[in-house]
């Protein structure tokens, strides 16, 4: 019985990719380590011991979830699916917390952070939507239309049902990229592609001139194209956070020792240790650190679509193309809203930023990527 898990577990470490792990892991204790400074100026250290939990519960996951076949998973898409919306629908009960204008959050009473259904369901939408290409693509052809209204009705229900319960359009934004990403890999013809982007743009346009989107979130578009528009305001988080970026220069003011990251007056650098951890980095490890943190980001999305590349099935490089498109978008936004390009939409920066929920889920997605990556390789080499 012992040598039997002794073999068990040595298996499990055997289907791992420990490259991908440990440039996540890498990435992972540099992002604590900003978290830690960040979070210095309150004298508590509660963040950092969270986030060190996820990230030793996501590492466990990481090996367990590296020892599955995806494509036996796949088969229970149905149930799936089933998960997705009624995760989501979750957000209704009174679990759903509103926090920062969103009901994105789960409240479960004596677990120790909020949960964020939409960062679970990214990974099973993904791996719903690689079965469904794969399955239209044998069954149909993928550039009808009656595949196209199939695909695109998968893709509006979710994020439909997900928006009008949270308002969260930053996490609706990453599903669109994904789709898109997934489906121009599959074949689908680049003129429904571009039909479904006109439309989305229109329909964004109708709810913009009938008042269906909120202030706070127009103005924060608008604020891009004329940054004196609401310095005070909404503004204030993006000026912020240039000005923290811009007085890093080269090498930084040094850890622990940034003037607005230190800082203890609330009109300071704001959600410092969450979606503004990029300022973090570059006020106090200035440009060489910003580009250590992209560089480490960028090795991590190669190495999925490496694994895309070199999937023995249709779907495991389907699936990995999606994980990659998730860290791709996520990481454009975030950093591009630091940098005042991009609109605050709530995404925090991969792998760096504070969130359980978030960290944990990021290492599952990755323990997928590394299981394809292993099955690829011959007998031999596993």
């Amino acid at each position: 019985m012992l040598q039997r898990t002794k073999e068990f577990i040595a298996d499990i470490f055997r289907q791992a990719d420990m490259l991908l792990l440990a440039l996540c892991t890498v990435a992972s204790l540099f992002g604590i380590l900003m978290i830690a400074s960040a979070t210095h100026y309150t004298g508590s250290l509660k963040n950092v011991i969270v986030q060190a939990c996820a990230l030793l519960l996501g590492v466990g996951l990481y090996f367990i979830v590296s020892a599955i076949d995806m494509n036996e998973v796949a088969k229970h898409w149905k149930w799936l699916t089933a998960f997705n919306f009624g995760f989501i629908l979750l957000l209704v009960t009174p679990l759903g917390l509103n926090i920062n204008n969103n009901r994105a959050w789960l409240g479960i009473e004596g677990f120790p952070i909020n949960v964020q259904p939409a960062e679970v369901v990214k990974i099973t939408f993904i791996i719903v939507l690689a079965k469904q290409l794969v399955w239209l693509k044998e069954k149909h052809d993928l550039k009808s239309v009656s595949s196209v209204a199939m695909l695109g009705g998968h893709l509006v229900a979710l994020i439909g049902v997900y928006y009008v319960i949270s308002g969260d359009m930053g996490s609706a934004l990453v599903y669109i990229f994904i789709f898109v990403c997934m489906v121009f890999v599959a074949g689908v013809a680049k003129r429904w592609i571009a039909l479904g982007l006109f439309g989305g743009a229109f329909a964004f346009y109708l709810l913009w001139q009938e008042d269906k989107i909120p202030d706070y979130m127009k103005m924060r578009f608008l604020i891009l194209f004329d940054h004196d528009l609401d310095p005070q305001g909404l503004g204030w988080q993006q000026t912020r956070g240039l000005l923290a970026l811009g007085g890093g220069k080269l090498t930084g003011m040094g850890l622990f020792q940034g003037t607005q990251t230190q800082s203890e007056s609330a009109a300071s650098l704001p959600f410092r240790h969450t979606d503004f951890i990029f300022t973090v980095v570059g006020e106090e490890l200035g440009l060489i650190g910003c580009l250590a943190v992209i560089g480490l980001l960028a090795a991590i999305i190669l190495r999925c679509f490496t694994a895309a590349r070199r999937a023995k099935t249709t779907m495991d490089a389907y699936i990995c193309v999606g994980m990659g498109a998730m860290l791709i978008f996520q990481t454009v936004a975030n950093i591009g809203m630091c940098l005042f390009v991009m609109p605050v939409i709530g995404l925090t920066l991969p792998f760096f930023s504070y969130g359980g929920s978030s960290i944990v889920t990021l290492f599952v997605a990755m323990g997928v990527v590394s299981g394809v990556q292993k099955r690829s390789r011959p007998e031999w080499l596993r």
